[in-house]
């Protein structure tokens, strides 16, 4: 790959995650904390009665390179909040397939903001590849609330993360953003039981589970293994990070007798190659 296709990927990474604010100071409303202790409560109780609609409480956030880097964070006006390391990983994996022609799409299962999916779209375009697509499936709407079926999923709390519910229309103007927004991307919306098994997809060699949960990841796992080509790259984005995701690649890979060796790409992500 030319230097000038390699300083585009690396400013693009730099970009979709927002890493240059460093002596920048986020407002982050409480509503949006995780941590609501009684103080936190009782602000958001002084705020509903005394404030009104036009103001809201907010925390001071600072800037944290390394969480950054390491996708530890949540970035207010980032495309991606997976961090560097795992934005590298996409992109030597799709580099690695398409230097050595392994059949395929890529595709993303749980999208965000769409930055992961943005940024596959850019390196075909850097290599000028026309002949496959990249799929963005999500609901477009956060992520379920847990089933009785999957006790892994109990007590999950994803389904009440307003942060997490992004439009397919932001999505696709996040890829307008970046003149990357063509018809080589597809989008998938509606829940991952719902769209993966008639998804119109031949062959993957980039896929990448970014799902979050027990049943979104089992989902991923059993629709869109099997076309994932040999030589292809499977990324788990949330196996350090969420138990049940963990678990099911793990009954999924014993199930299915798979025995490719995990590689870890940072305290959340991992990846194999399918031989």
């Amino acid at each position: 790959m030319s230097d000038n296709k390699l300083a585009y990927l690396e400013l693009l990474k730099q970009t979709l995650t927002d890493f240059h604010r460093i002596d920048y100071i986020e407002y982050k409303p409480l509503i949006h904390d995780s941590k609501r202790n009684w103080r936190v409560r009782l602000l958001m109780q002084i705020e509903k009665i005394l404030l009104g609609d036009d103001y809201t409480v907010c925390k001071t956030v600072g800037y944290n390179k390394e969480d950054r880097i390491n996708g530890r964070d949540w970035p207010t006006y980032a495309e991606s909040m997976i961090g560097l390391k795992r934005l590298q990983n996409i992109q030597d994996c799709a580099i690695d397939v398409l230097e050595k022609n392994v059949p395929g799409d890529f595709i993303e299962t749980g999208v965000w903001r769409g930055g992961a999916t943005v940024f596959m779209k850019a390196i075909l375009n850097a290599y000028g590849i026309v002949d496959r697509t990249v799929w963005v499936a999500d609901s477009f709407e956060g992520l379920p609330k847990p089933e009785k079926q999957y006790a892994a999923d109990k007590g999950d709390k994803h389904h009440n993360k307003v942060a997490l519910a992004i439009s397919q229309e932001q999505v696709e103007n996040n890829f307008k953003k970046y003149d990357l927004l063509d018809n080589r991307v597809k989008f998938l919306k509606g829940w991952f039981k719902d769209t993966l098994p008639s998804a119109p997809i031949e062959k993957l060699a980039l896929l990448r589970l970014d799902g979050d949960m027990y049943q979104s990841t089992m989902d991923a796992l059993i629709n869109l293994y099997h076309k994932l080509s040999i030589g292809g790259y499977i990324i788990i984005d949330d196996w350090g990070a969420v138990p049940g995701c963990k678990q099911a690649v793990e009954e999924f890979r014993s199930a299915n007798n798979i025995t490719d060796p995990i590689n870890v790409i940072d305290w959340a992500g991992v990846y194999w190659q399918k031989s």
